[in-house]
């Protein structure tokens, strides 16, 4: 029985969909005025790692993440930039999903944007209003919170206790300083909407609970993000959410731990804050996905270039036995198993028993990460090159299951261009002829093209450095 940590009940729960076989899940998407930065990519990984392992687990899933692309700071970088608010949600949107597809992130199933849903979300206010729940002060409509007796059960505290901490924006109009708005009234030279409340935009809070009404339902699965939206976002998502329709929004509230840099908060003002895109000049941007998903995605995660480093050699260990396992597979015979073999076969398809009871406690990647290396430590103890095809291609299957469900292991194998191929074959004719000076200059030619060769038993093996 899978288990998740529910951030509303503050403790590990038994996963039971609305619909047998079936998961609804929503997770807050960015904000499109910049690329995104690797505290971000650390919550879209984990939650499209969680996806396919819903999938795996024999889930149908339907994911939507959503695109801000209306805001004040898209506004603000469009006046910095001379051009039109569209155009830079538009070219941010098409940046995400590059640097996205970069890091292994599979797309949503659905991927909405704010100003597609304008329409559902002045009928979502306009509810609000009608029940008692929002008010209309010229043409700006806030939410009241008084007037909705769970505020803050997400945060865990009491109405009283959060205005008491309350760092809010100082507002005339507002009749508590906790009151959030639904409906901003339009600025000169803003984008904005014709509204039964004047010309505006919807505000913030408001987009993802009317979306998420809209895809998936009055009451989804799982609804996640960072644990910087615990409060005031995901709070006051659940205010209007079940002010609106008197039901639950999520069942589950999962939430992703921060990422720190060399131990300290990332921010721009310490010079700290990274993209992808930085960390892409220096390393291959599996190794991030490895190192995001070999923490418990709660916990805290600290990034530097030696942990990262780290990570690369962990990753090039999994690709070695991949490629190992490949080269074994092509060589070995068809053969019967032996007595030996079906018992070695069975120890081996035991890990993924031992895969699934990690993961499906609280999708815990880190001991699944810990599963898989144990995995290879069997395959290099009891699959050596004289297995039978089919041990091998279990083993094979196995670790690519395995990995597949965390979306590592992905890259396939570039096939070596026709320059190392020759270089390859140039030496192993040196070797022939006993022209070993000739055949170690080659070996480090093909070194410098970041291709290493090792002279095994069963012949010359290659990967890239």
């Amino acid at each position: 029985m899978m288990k998740l940590y529910n951030t509303l009940t503050r403790k590990k729960e038994k996963f039971i969909p609305i619909t047998p076989g079936e998961i609804k899940m929503y997770a807050c998407g960015p904000t499109v005025y910049n690329y995104f930065h690797i505290g971000n990519a650390r919550t879209f990984m984990v939650f499209d790692a969680m996806r396919r392992y819903f999938e795996y687990r024999g889930y149908k899933v339907t994911f939507v993440q959503n695109f801000t692309d209306i805001d004040d700071k898209i506004i603000n970088r469009a006046k910095e930039e001379n051009v039109t608010a569209l155009q830079i949600s538009e070219k941010y949107i098409e940046e995400y999903f590059k640097d996205a597809g970069s890091l292994g992130i599979r797309r949503a199933d659905i991927h909405p944007k704010v100003t597609d849903n304008v329409k559902e979300i002045i009928t979502f206010i306009e509810a609000l209003i009608e029940k008692g729940f929002a008010y209309e002060i010229v043409g700006d409509v806030y939410f009241d919170v008084s007037r909705f007796k769970d505020y803050g059960k997400l945060k865990k505290q009491s109405l009283e206790e959060l205005q008491a901490g309350a760092r809010v924006e100082v507002n005339e109009h507002k009749k508590n300083p906790l009151d959030f708005a639904l409906w901003k009234a339009a600025k000169p030279d803003e984008p904005s909407w014709e509204s039964p409340w004047g010309l505006g935009r919807p505000g913030w809070h408001i987009e993802c609970s009317a979306m998420a009404q809209k895809y998936l339902g009055e009451t989804i699965d799982i609804h996640g993000g960072g644990g910087d939206l615990v409060f005031p976002h995901h709070e006051n998502e659940i205010a209007q959410s079940e002010a609106c329709t008197g039901k639950p929004f999520a069942n589950y509230w999962l939430h992703v731990g921060y990422l720190n840099i060399d131990n300290k908060k990332m921010s721009k003002s310490l010079n700290n804050f990274f993209t992808p895109r930085e960390i892409a000049e220096e390393f291959d941007l599996e190794s991030l996905r490895f190192f995001m998903l070999s923490a418990h995605y709660r916990n805290p995660l600290n990034f530097s270039r030696e942990v990262l480093s780290a990570a690369a050699n962990a990753l090039e260990r999994l690709y070695n036995a991949k490629n190992n396992l490949q080269y074994l597979l092509e060589n070995a015979e068809e053969k019967d198993l032996t007595a030996e073999e079906n018992n070695l076969q069975k120890q081996l398809l035991s890990y993924r028993g031992k895969f699934v009871s990690v993961m499906d406690d609280d999708f815990n990647t880190a001991d699944g990460i810990a599963i898989i290396f144990d995995l290879i430590r069997a395959i290099n103890t009891y699959v050596l090159s004289d297995a039978s095809k089919e041990l091998v291609k279990t083993a094979l299957d196995l670790l690519l299951e395995t990995t597949g469900v965390l979306g590592l292991l992905a890259k396939e194998e570039e096939a070596l261009n026709q320059e190392v191929e020759a270089l390859i074959e140039k030496r192993q004719q040196a070797r022939k002829d006993k022209n070993y000076q000739l055949a170690d200059e080659i070996r480090d030619q093909l070194k410098e093209k970041g291709v290493i060769l090792e002279d095994t038993s069963q012949g010359v093996k290659w990967r890239r450095s």
